[in-house]
């Protein structure tokens, strides 16, 4: 491990600094959030890029230490080749003392599913909040070869970060998969990852990733932003009922105002073209085989469309 992250020596930083900056990983003053990974906290340190308060994430030693490893390797190798307006920024790491830790830019509204139910996420927010996702998803996918393919394993929205201007970044790579470029058709044998309920059915049932799998997952984020709510059910500290297909059986019944998100604010409303638009691309996203499934660029493109019906 530390033969490979020699290379990334200008992005180093060291553990006293980040227990410094974080008070000695303090849940109380410090703590953010939490995931896979482990936890999250915030604190200011210098960095690569200056000097700001970040994003401190402390990987779990307590869990499969050769699989948090890979994540944490894969992530800083991830984001140090790939950069991007919409994709988080790292802006550091820390390989010490038996610690593995990553230092991203703060995204200061944290995460969009924290945010779904939210008065304050008008619809054009929404919307823009999207096409800022599948832009990135877009630039990911790109199929002219002007880099490999990066295949994002658990596009959902607790994944997805707001900057203090709502703008919307991909995080979490430690499950991304590179894909060949120039290839129209970019098939990995990958073992299942990625989260219930987001996962592309055909990639949990054959270990077969795709660019379609992630455009499934981005289908049903779409859906969340639409209907206002994650997209299960949880009863006693785990998932009870999948969401997704009510979801598109309402949209083939033409019912979706029984599930749409019921604004408070009366002057927000949803023009008619704009739900006509968002909602057939998000539905069009989830179609069971994946040669039906739009390439990004026509689900940016459809997004561009939605938006400017809504704030006419």
């Amino acid at each position: 491990m530390e033969e490979v992250l020699h290379k990334f020596q200008d992005l180093k930083i060291q553990l006293a600094e980040i227990t410094s900056a974080t008070n000695n990983f303090n849940d109380e003053k410090n703590y953010i959030g939490g995931g896979g990974f482990g936890k999250v906290y915030k604190g200011e340190v210098s960095h690569s890029k200056g000097r700001s308060i970040v994003a401190i994430k402390r990987l779990d030693r307590n869990k499969d230490q050769d699989q948090g490893d890979r994540e944490f390797l894969k992530e800083i190798t991830m984001l140090s080749q790939y950069k991007h307006e919409n994709l988080i920024s790292l802006l550091g790491f820390c390989f010490q003392e038996g610690e593995a830790i990553l230092v991203y830019e703060l995204a200061s509204n944290g995460s969009l599913e924290g945010h779904l139910g939210s008065s304050e996420l008008t619809w054009s927010k929404r919307i823009k909040i999207c096409l800022d996702v599948a832009k990135r998803l877009r630039h990911l996918h790109d199929p002219r070869g002007t880099h490999q393919r990066l295949i994002h394993c658990d596009v959902k929205s607790g994944n997805i970060l707001l900057d203090d201007r709502w703008n919307a970044k991909i995080a979490d790579f430690g499950f991304s998969t590179m894909g060949p470029a120039k290839e129209l058709e970019s098939t990995v044998i990958n073992l299942a990852a990625g989260t219930l309920g987001y996962c592309d059915p055909k990639y949990a049932m054959t270990n077969t990733l795709t660019k379609e799998s992630a455009v499934y997952s981005f289908g049903v984020v779409l859906f969340e932003i639409l209907c206002g709510r994650l997209c299960y059910r949880r009863g006693d500290g785990r998932v009870q009922k999948i969401l997704v297909p009510t979801w598109t059986t309402k949209y083939e019944q033409k019912k979706l105002n029984d599930i749409i998100f019921k604004h408070p604010t009366p002057d927000q409303t949803m023009d008619q073209r704009t739900l006509a638009t968002f909602s057939d691309i998000a539905y069009q996203c989830l179609k069971k085989h994946r040669e039906d499934r739009p390439k990004m660029a026509e689900v940016v493109t459809k997004l561009e469309a939605a938006l400017r019906y809504q704030e006419v």
